[in-house]
């Protein structure tokens, strides 16, 4: 039976390779895409969610609209220096036909939650506002969902937003730190293994050679992505992938070996944002989440194109 995922994300040019690899497995069944704020403002991330749901005929999937804003900090940035102001590369997508549901992204979790308990995966590639304000309105539901894979946070390699920390995490430190206290079974896939996995240009050549509205798509949006990655981290043309490596890992954990700690999220500072594993559980009772400390890169990069081209 496939998995019923919820894809809490921030659309974003990963975030779009990452929700087309989804809609094309046939291991997860996408119940619902809720957004938030992140690579673009809330208004942009939610009108992308609903592009990206009808890009293939999926829009029946419910979308809902979630914060455009960190539960306590101040809005400080956004990611549109990385995916484009309009979070797809600057392409200037035409509007979506759609319309997002009347429900909160937070009340749209709770209530699939309740409907499908035990049944439920989250998967938030982007700040994790929305997630921490459904167990805010309902704790209960960290006894309901079956399991959250996060792609965020980093605990062992340097940051990408900050010497110490990872995006994702930065941007809503204190909603973050919820979700790691919260009790459910969680899996940080972050930048520990993300940046393992490199879509290198051969790969991508070899990915655009299909002719597909999705490969089609990745082909537009890509540029600007790979103009930040060649920019900051001298890649030349190669990405890191971030977003649909835990979409990977819903589909086949066996690709990835963690280890399991309890998680702290620091909330203020010039290390707000940073996710510590308590390896000696020396900071108190807080459970452990599973951390993705290694990756078959092979094995996801064959993953993500034989689904993209298929």
């Amino acid at each position: 039976m496939a998995k019923k995922i919820i894809i809490d994300t921030d659309p974003g040019v990963d975030d779009t390779i990452a929700i087309c690899t989804a809609l094309r497995s046939p291991e997860v069944e996408v119940v619902g895409l809720s957004s938030v704020f992140g690579n673009a403002p809330g208004e942009i991330t939610a009108q992308n969610a609903l592009r990206l749901v009808e890009l293939e005929g999926h829009d029946s999937i419910p979308v809902a609209r979630g914060s455009d804003t960190p539960l306590v900090l101040p809005l400080d940035m956004l990611g549109t220096h990385v995916h484009g102001e309009d979070g797809m590369g600057n392409t200037n997508p035409p509007p979506p036909k759609s319309k997002v549901i009347a429900q909160s992204a937070a009340e749209f979790i709770m209530k699939m939650a309740h409907s499908y308990p035990h049944e439920i995966t989250l998967v938030p590639v982007g700040p994790l506002t929305n997630i921490a304000l459904a167990l805010l309105l309902d704790p209960q539901i960290a006894d309901l969902i079956k399991e959250v894979i996060i792609m965020g946070g980093v605990v062992s390699n340097p940051g990408n937003i900050s010497p110490v920390a990872e995006a994702n995490i930065y941007h809503d430190p204190h909603a973050a730190d919820i979700v790691m206290a919260a009790g459910w079974p969680l899996t940080l896939v972050g930048l520990d293994v993300t940046c393992k996995t490199v879509m290198g240009t051969a790969f991508q050549k070899e990915l655009f050679s299909s002719d597909n509205p999705a490969v089609n798509l990745i082909q537009r949006i890509l540029p600007c992505y790979q103009n930040y990655f060649s920019k900051f981290h001298g890649l030349g043309g190669n990405i890191y992938t971030h977003d649909p490596s835990a979409i990977a890992f819903a589909i086949d954990p066996g690709l990835f070996q963690t280890q399991s700690a309890p998680v702290y999220v620091e909330t203020k500072g010039r290390c707000a944002g940073q996710t510590i594993a308590d390896w000696k559980r020396q900071w108190g009772d807080r459970p452990d989440v599973n951390i993705c400390m290694d990756v078959n890169s092979k094995g996801v990069l064959a993953l993500i194109k034989e689904r993209l081209t298929k």
